[in-house]
């Protein structure tokens, strides 16, 4: 699939175009599609769409509208994926017509800028090529918009210009002058056009038109602007008037001097153009020659650049090692062609006393005081005055310069006031500062400087080693082991750079250890990172030279009540809402009052980052400086006493948040323990280390529902598991209960530890039926409908379910009703499954809770895929799939995928149904979800059977296989799934007495799950064999058993299709219906003994 929005937004799939109707949607997509493969924030996504008229229930409407993309997109791979920040568009950039001009056009550049022109042209002509109009033409033009058309047009623009100029380096002054004309109309205020122009009229020989074209530049200039032409292009124009300008360096005779007549034929082929080089005046200031890359801040020298031209004065923020310096210094240099007295770097953190910080400028901006003897070249001359900032405004005076203050932060307000006093006396001069806080002066913008782009944790290492912070540390990396190619340790790699954050000091200084162990020993080595982060580069500043010294640096720059607060932070793994930091880091010297006001200064400090996420601000610190503060924490001899806080109050926010996970408010309360999920894991863990069992019991059972929910379920049971066996005895009963169940009914979810699962929910039904007082909690009381669920077994369960219809919970009573319809769709009573389906639909609905809605929409998707009913079947399974995204189910939404994968496949869209069951299977593998896993595998096999590639399908089915050799207590009814599958490729290859073998297999395990699905399957392939064996007359007697165990008369999978249609074409359609009504009349035992006629006889499963 592609997109294009450098014309009218466009989605191709296959080669055809998907219709996109209504703007809002339109607009929303194109909003995703500018930052593809990138969280766009729920914030900008609204006022994108709806600008300053959002609808009230203004996130419902937003959701609407996804829910709307991905049905647009045929959303089969999860290609709008929702997250607490906001919704990311998963596709490569590069499919992306805009990213991938972006990516030509700065390659373009480079080449031209490497001296490689005919490369550039390449590149650049491809670039331009994927505009096929205005871009995001018809969208309306919010601010959104408009404002991301100018940034692209902006761009469109400066390609023009660099395959304008490698078009010149080309010798291809001619072209160039015939096209130029209708550009410089277009854009009358682009003076690199003008210049261009120029050129190209010169070297083709036309002289006179080339000095005419100059002045109607300096015309244009002066009736527009009220100025004149730049010092470059009137340097262009003196060179030409003295004949002294050539494209490769050399002096062209005038026309007609080298024998061809006056305005013909032009200069002699000039040499090759990779010796060439533009005519440049000479630059002004003190900037330092780049030494490293520069890698991974295009954006923010683009938005640096953008400020300065608005703003006399941006201040880049950050802590330190976040690569402000470095920043400063290319944005300086991306704009010293604007500034004709220079751009001047002004090092201040050598000055140590405020009072030295107007002389460190004046000597940085090599600015002089008159003198008799003073030399003509000296920079700049100022008058005599006695105060240095006098000295230097008066220096500065009628200047047009930047001047980059690096390094404010310990001489902030000496830096604001000589910034202050500057820029109001000198409207020429412009600051560029950096700094851990800002200035605070009038007319100042600020600029976070942001991490490097991360991969994500879980994502694919090898597509990893393209993001910003694994390209630097790839890059130093290789400065010191020649040759390193990190493809071998990419995971490794990963690790190191999101463990430091993206941070560019942090990930240098980790590169540079290199020299002695592999990334492998580094990743496993940062827990000690102050120790291991030593060894920068000799000519760096002191600070910058150990991790320790950066963050150390900041720290003594606090006061008492920062640092106080600055510590207490550390206990909070996942950053901390201002009412948790209020409640656990207030006391002992630091007022509640205070701590807002606290909390402020540290963000401007750049110690604390803050974002906003649905109007809630959370304060979080950089992993590097927490694990700074967390030493001094535990210097302070509060270590103990804060955790302690820490998990308690998450403790008890898990208890009372656990309810609202059940009904209406289920995703505000998912929401609030999503966003605290690292710091309930950290205090989890921490009660653990420490043997607060108390805490650890209550919390384990507060989190099963949570983990369940949100697709923890491994993460969860493991947890629990723990917790539960270092429990001792005089556990408080009710803790311990719902402690077990938590844990039961997580690994049971996962498909873990299936033996131990079920006998700890049986414990459970034990341990509340003697001793706990009701009601119960609603995983407690569904411990018993939990076993029956995930063994298959439902018979004897009927108690466990008016248990359920008993409780005063009606969250809980609809789930019975959704377990009651399991139990009759396992025995084959679909009729009144469907009843108890649409009882439960309507208590989830009136409650709210879209876990329950979703879980029945899909089931009911099931039924009516296999009834022959597909559009109403697709409407309630993208309803499911939906309603489980909102909540963050990622596990529920894994298996509804693979459900809607075989549904379409069903319906006829076999390309589509591949795609989603690749993806959900990708999926499964990354949650570590086993039975999906099985299942996935399993119906890959089914369709490659049904394509012929048989050979294929005995692959898939082998690697199902392996998973049930290597996970205990699979599922009974899974297994038989999985034989009855190999039973009937068999078959399918004639190989009958392995058939035989393989169904007889699964028609045990079928009977002692009382999974009447698989049953129906196994009769399915029984006839597949007599038929092959020659007996039609059986066969379709077993095809009406299985309509009759199944509760299904339509004919529409695969297997059931191909052996009805043979069992058919042997019999006629008179006879195969007889035969196959006498089979529908069979009871159950009976026609298990027609199918297992021709094997093993059978015997009733004993019981368990």
């Amino acid at each position: 699939m592609t997109f294009a929005i450098l014309g009218p937004l466009e989605i191709r799939r296959r080669g055809k175009a998907v219709e996109i109707t209504g703007q809002r949607l339109r607009t929303l997509l194109g909003l995703l599609l500018l930052d593809a493969g990138r969280v766009v924030s729920i914030d900008r996504l609204v006022d994108g769409v709806w600008e300053d008229c959002p609808p009230n229930a203004v996130g419902n409407a937003l959701q609407a509208l996804i829910s709307r993309l991905r049905t647009v997109l045929a959303d089969q791979r999860g290609l709008v994926e929702a997250g607490a920040a906001g919704y990311r568009l998963a596709v490569d950039p590069d499919r992306v017509d805009a990213h991938r001009f972006v990516r030509l056009a700065a390659e373009g550049r480079e080449f031209l800028m490497a001296g490689a022109p005919g490369d550039a042209a390449a590149a650049l002509h491809a670039a331009l090529a994927l505009w096929r109009g205005p871009a995001l033409a018809g969208l309306p033009g919010n601010h959104s918009v408009t404002a991301a058309v100018a940034r692209l047009d902006t761009l469109r623009l400066a390609a023009v210009e660099d395959r304008v100029e490698a078009e010149l380096l080309l010798g291809r002054q001619t072209e160039v002058a015939a096209e130029l004309p209708a550009l410089i109309a277009a854009h009358p205020l682009r003076e690199r056009f003008r210049g261009q122009l120029m050129r190209a009229l010169y070297g083709s020989g036309r002289h006179v038109e080339a000095l005419a074209s100059y002045e109607d530049a300096r015309a244009a200039f002066a009736d527009e602007l009220g100025a004149d032409p730049s010092p470059e292009l009137a340097a262009l124009h003196l060179s030409m008037l003295r004949h002294e300008w050539a494209e490769n360096g050399l002096r062209f005779p005038p026309a007609g001097e080298s024998g061809s007549p006056a305005g013909g034929g032009g200069p002699p082929h000039p040499p090759p153009v990779e010796s060439a080089a533009p005519l440049a005046a000479p630059r002004r200031g003190n900037l330092p020659a780049r030494i490293t890359s520069f890698v991974g801040r295009e954006r923010d020298v683009t938005r640096t650049t953008e400020l300065l031209a608005g703003h006399r004065l941006v201040t880049l923020l950050g802590p330190g090692g976040a690569g402000k310096t470095r920043l400063s210094i290319e944005s300086a240099e991306a704009v010293a062609g604007r500034m004709p007295d220079g751009v001047w770097l002004v090092e201040l953190a050598p000055v140590a006393e405020p009072s030295q910080v107007p002389q460190a400028v004046f000597s940085a901006l090599e600015l002089r005081d008159p003198s008799p003897v003073a030399s003509p070249a000296a920079a700049i001359a100022v008058p005599a005055a006695r105060d240095p900032l006098a000295r230097l405004v008066s220096g500065l005076a009628g200047k047009r310069l930047l001047i980059v203050l690096d390094n404010c932060e310990h001489v902030v307000e000496a830096a604001a006031a000589l910034a202050d006093q500057v820029l109001a006396a000198c409207p020429g001069v412009r600051v560029l500062a950096t700094s851990r806080e800002p200035l605070g002066i009038t007319g100042e913008m600020t600029w976070p400087v942001p991490p490097l782009d991360l991969p994500p944790g879980d994502g694919d290492p090898g597509e990893a080693l393209g993001y910003p912070a694994v390209r630097l540390f790839t890059e130093r990396a290789a400065a010191v082991r020649p040759g390193y190619r990190p493809e071998a340790e990419a995971a490794a790699v990963v690790r190191i750079c999101r463990e430091l954050d993206g941070m560019p000091l942090a990930i240098e200084l980790a590169a540079a250890r290199l020299r002695s162990l592999s990334a492998e020993q580094i990743a496993h080595r940062l827990d000690d990172r102050f120790r291991l982060l030593t060894g920068g580069s000799r000519t760096a500043l002191p600070r910058h030279q150990t991790l320790r010294a950066v963050v150390g640096w900041s720290w003594d720059l606090l006061d008492e009540q920062e640092r106080t607060l600055a510590r207490r932070l550390s206990a909070f793994a996942g950053g901390a809402a201002l009412d948790c930091a209020e409640a656990i880091c207030s006391g002992q010297g630091l007022a509640r009052a205070d701590v807002l006001d606290v909390l402020a200064r540290l963000v401007d400090k750049s110690l604390v980052v803050a974002h906003s996420h649905d109007a809630v601000v959370r304060y979080r610190m950089l992993e590097t400086i927490r694990a700074y503060a967390a030493e001094r924490l535990a210097e302070a001899g509060e270590h103990d006493r804060v955790r302690l806080a820490h998990a308690v109050f998450f403790t008890e926010l898990a208890e009372t948040s656990d309810p609202g996970l059940r009904g209406a408010g289920q995703l505000a309360a998912v929401a609030a323990m999503a966003a605290e999920h690292d710091n309930l894991s950290a205090a989890l863990r921490w009660t653990v280390e420490t043997a607060r069992f108390d805490l650890a019991l209550r919390m384990v059972g507060a989190l099963g529902w949570y983990w369940w929910l949100r697709g923890y379920r491994i993460e969860g049971a493991r947890r629990a598991r723990e917790v539960l066996g270092l429990v001792g005895d005089g556990a408080d009963l009710a803790s311990l209960v719902l402690a077990r169940a938590s844990y039961g009914a997580n690994a049971a979810g996962a498909g873990i530890e299936l033996d131990r699962a079920r006998a700890e929910l049986a414990e459970v039904v034990r341990l509340a039926r003697e001793g706990l007082p009701r009601p119960w909690h609603p995983l407690v009381v569904m411990a018993g409908p939990i076993i029956a669920l995930f063994t298959g077994v439902f018979t004897g369960g009927d108690h466990y379910l008016d248990e359920m219809l008993a409780h005063p919970d009606p969250w809980v009573i609809a789930s019975a009703r959704l377990f009651e319809g399991y139990g009759h769709f396992f025995a084959g009573r679909i009729a009144e499954g469907r009843t108890e389906l649409a009882a439960a639909l309507r208590g989830f609905r009136e409650i709210g809770d879209r876990w329950g809605i979703a879980n029945v929409l899909a089931e009911l998707a099931e039924l009516d895929f296999l009834h022959g009913e597909p559009t109403r079947a697709l409407e309630a399974v993208h309803e499911a799939i939906a309603l489980m995204e909102k909540i963050g189910a990622v596990d529920e939404v894994a298996y509804m995928r693979s459900r809607l994968a075989l549904g379409l496949n069903l319906a006829g869209d076999r390309a589509a149904a591949e795609e989603i069951l690749e993806d959900a299977l990708k999926e499964a593998v990354r949650n570590g979800d086993r039975i999906a896993m099985l299942n996935l595998l399993s119906a890959r096999g089914d369709f490659a059977r049904e394509d012929g590639g048989l050979d294929e399908a005995r692959h898939y089915y082998a690697e199902a296989m392996r998973v049930i050799d290597e996970t205990p207590g699979v599922p009974l009814s899974t297994q038989a799934s999985v034989n009855a599958a190999l039973g009937l490729l068999a078959e399918q290859e004639g190989d009958l007495t392995r058939g035989r073998r393989l169904l007889g297999v699964a028609l045990r395990q079928a009977l002692e799950s009382a999974e009447v699905a698989v049953l129906g399957l196994v009769l399915i392939g029984s006839a597949g064999l007599v038929l092959s064996e020659g007996d039609p007359a059986t066969a379709a007697m077993l095809l009406g058993g299985a309509a009759t165990v199944r509760g299904i008369d339509a004919v529409v999978d695969f297997d059931h299709v191909r052996i009805t249609e043979r069992t058919m074409a042997a019999l006629g359609r008179e006879e195969y219906s007889r035969c196959y009504e006498r089979g529908r009349l069979l009871s159950r035992e009976e026609i298990v003994a027609v199918a297992g006629r021709g094997g093993e006889p059978y015997s009733p499963p004993s019981s368990r």
